[in-house]
């Protein structure tokens, strides 16, 4: 196991802390997390989120790692690329879910994201089982960036912009919903050739 494929299992053990903090019910164990009160704000955030939050943070990062070191060393393997895009979705779209869930943002978040996926997924697969690989296109990558940023900003409660009451945690949310929708579109575009073509 090469060490882009280390960074990509990393990120999900990662996300499975990130889910277990967010979901397990630790006041049935007698464990509280202590809320925090930015003074002269009147504003108080919860400790659980902010701790799941850096987990993000790092976990996200990994993903960068790993295919950069990947690309840079020649490590690409079907393994890692399995295992990364396996990671990506148990990161983002479980705390996508979760977050919606506890009402931190809309539903139509997640569900877009979840869907967009399963699509894009879909035609990845007709056509690697044509022998076609289909690329990465920018409004994909925009989306993604949009997606980690505003997800990141949901777990710190938006600060700093929530004392100036400017919502870019959510903005960036729905423009990452618009980019789902229209990455979604332009990959059936470019490869519905593909997906409907007869093979040999």
């Amino acid at each position: 196991m090469n060490l882009p494929t280390k960074l990509t299992v990393l990120r999900l053990i990662l996300s499975c802390f990130i889910i277990f903090i967010l979901c397990f019910p630790f006041y049935m164990v007698g464990v509280q997390f202590p809320n925090i009160y930015i003074s002269g704000t009147g504003f108080t955030i919860e400790l659980q989120y902010i701790i799941a939050g850096v987990i993000f943070i790092i976990a996200s990062l990994t993903d960068w790692l790993d295919g950069y070191l990947a690309r840079k060393n020649n490590q690409i393997t079907d393994t890692g690329k399995m295992l990364d895009a396996i990671a990506d979705k148990v990161l983002v779209n479980s705390v996508l879910i979760i977050l919606a869930a506890q009402g931190f943002m809309n539903v139509i978040i997640p569900v877009v994201v979840v869907l967009r996926d399963i699509v894009v997924n879909a035609i990845k697969m007709e056509a690697a089982g044509k022998g076609k690989v289909v690329a990465a296109i920018k409004s994909g990558k925009f989306k993604t960036a949009t997606l980690m940023i505003g997800t990141t900003l949901t777990f710190f409660y938006n600060l700093p912009f929530s004392l100036i009451n400017i919502d870019v945690a959510n903005f960036l949310l729905y423009i990452a919903v618009i980019l789902s929708i229209i990455s979604a579109f332009q990959y059936y575009n470019l490869n519905k050739n593909i997906i409907f073509s007869k093979e040999d």
